[in-house]
C-alpha cells in the first residue's frame, strides 16, 4: 500500500511539468512559417519555456499584433550563451518561427534577428528551424 501512495504521489507531482511541455508538432505547424518584424513589449524567463511578446506585423501575411513566441527552456539558452537581459524591452527584432496550430498571433521563436545584425536560436533544440 505504501509503495501505491507513493507512487501515486510521484505521477501527481510530475503531472504538471509533463502537462506544460509540449512537442513542436502538437503545437505549431512547421507548414507555415511566421517573420515577424516588431519591438519587444514582455519577456517572461520561466520554466518550462521561455515567452517573448513582439508588437509587429508578419511579412508574409501582413497580420499586425501583439505576437507571442516560445522559446527553448532558461537553462537551454543560458548554455548557449544567451542570458536574460538578451531581449530587452524595447528592442527592434525579427523573429522568424511557425504559426500555432490554434490560429492565434502565438507561435515558435526560432531565429531572433537584432538591429546590429546579431542573432540567436530561441527555440528548443527538438523545435524546427526557420529556414
Amino acid at each position: 500500500m505504501r509503495q501505491a501512495l507513493l507512487g501515486l504521489a510521484a505521477v501527481v507531482a510530475i503531472a504538471p511539468a509533463v502537462h506544460a511541455h509540449h512537442s513542436f508538432a502538437a503545437e505549431y505547424d512547421g507548414t507555415k512559417p511566421v517573420k515577424v518584424t516588431g519591438v519587444v513589449k514582455r519577456v517572461e524567463w520561466a520554466n518550462p519555456h521561455i515567452w517573448f511578446y513582439v508588437e509587429g506585423r508578419d511579412e508574409t501575411t501582413g497580420r499586425q499584433a501583439v505576437w507571442g513566441f516560445s522559446g527553448a527552456p532558461p537553462g537551454m539558452l543560458q548554455r548557449r550563451g544567451i542570458r536574460k537581459d538578451a531581449l530587452k524591452i524595447g528592442d527592434t527584432v525579427v523573429v522568424e518561427g511557425f504559426l500555432a496550430r490554434d490560429g492565434s498571433s502565438n507561435a515558435s521563436g526560432g531565429r531572433v534577428t537584432f538591429a546590429d545584425g546579431r542573432q540567436v536560436f530561441t527555440a528548443s533544440a527538438e523545435d524546427r528551424a526557420p529556414r
